[in-house]
């Protein structure tokens, strides 16, 4: 029998980015089962992966404590020289991979980076030219390495879903309003105005967020009647769990859209200073499931930023709440679920 080979994975940060690898992953491991997959990430972040293939190990890096500064990151770097991989997929490109890349590289180690194109980011906000979904440059970068992959995943959950925490009540929507920049959060007020709307149509909405927004959120359920918020409630395994157990998720471009990914749960996603030509949309997402105005200034940026440029906001402000909710009912009816 052939020795077992060792990849090492690295995508280090943020949510919604290292949630993005996992059907990627699980599709690797699934389709090369003779091939160890290890995954280098934040400890916060290895409780993605969920359920995970018996070939795929994390690999925890708490660059807060133990790999803390040059010495931490010495530690690291030793700590991996153990595992012999064979080959370096990195899936992150920044400065903190780059020490890696160059520890194995000096080894003679084939290293493979995600293209960001980030020479091409100018054309997506001044010409409107779409960049690769990451999906398919992860896809890209395992290729290099010699494994080319097919897209084999529709869950981290087995069954497609598991027991939830809490009772859903069908048809069941839930709503993450949030985001972490302004350019991308769909005004507050308007976002009530479209969880009432689905609460008239005779949808149950349960509400996402973390800790800090529990208390806004909390605000909502008290003025409906067949709303529950689930902010700050939940460590992130429960949070997926009742996520499959939805009908649809709205979401913004947020990492919301990419657990509701996870768990093969439709996501309506709300776009306003990025779209889904930035790469970004969600792993078995429709486009046509997404809420975008498609305005001449959009997107603004690849990202998110603090501010309009322009100091209007009608990539959001623009969107009635009508549109979102229309959306919604739009997709249990393409997925045949009963709308009352």
């Amino acid at each position: 029998m052939d020795k077992r080979k060792k990849i090492l994975i690295i995508r280090l940060s943020a949510l919604g980015d290292v949630a993005m690898t996992v059907p990627v992953i699980y599709s690797l491991a699934k389709q090369y089962p003779h091939l160890d997959v290890h995954v280098l990430t934040r400890p916060f972040f290895a409780n993605l992966f969920v359920d995970k293939p018996d070939n795929v190990k994390v690999i925890e890096a708490d660059f807060k404590s133990r790999f803390k500064g040059i010495t931490g990151m010495l530690r690291l770097l030793r700590e991996l020289g153990k595992y012999k991989f064979d080959c370096v997929a990195d899936f992150h490109n920044v400065l903190r991979s780059w020490v890696v890349d160059a520890f194995f590289l000096i080894k003679g180690i084939p290293v493979k980076m995600v293209d960001k194109q980030r020479r091409g980011r100018k054309d997506v906000v001044k010409r409107h030219v779409k960049q690769a979904n990451f999906i398919n440059r992860y896809l890209d970068v395992l290729a290099k390495l010699g494994f080319a992959v097919s897209l084999d995943f529709g869950s981290v959950f087995h069954d497609g879903s598991t027991e939830s925490p809490v009772s859903i009540e069908h048809p069941a929507v839930g709503i993450a309003p949030f985001a972490r920049y302004s350019t991308k959060t769909y005004p507050l007020d308007k976002m009530l105005e479209v969880a009432k709307a689905l609460e008239r149509e005779g949808f149950y909405v349960y509400l996402f967020g973390g800790k800090n927004e529990a208390e806004t959120l909390a605000g909502w359920q008290s003025v409906m009647s067949r709303c529950r918020s689930l902010a700050g409630e939940f460590r992130l395994y429960d949070e997926l769990a009742i996520i499959s157990n939805l009908d649809v998720m709205v979401t913004m471009d947020s990492a919301n859209q990419h657990l509701a990914s996870m768990v093969g749960t439709k996501a309506v996603t709300v776009w306003g200073g990025t779209t889904p030509i930035c790469g970004f949309l969600g792993f078995g997402q429709d486009e046509d499931n997404a809420v975008c105005l498609g305005l001449p200034c959009q997107p603004c940026s690849i990202a998110g930023g603090a501010k309009c440029r322009l100091g209007h906001l009608k990539c959001l402000n623009g969107i009635a709440p009508e549109m979102i909710v229309e959306k919604v009912k739009a997709v249990l009816l393409r997925d045949n679920k009963k709308v009352l």
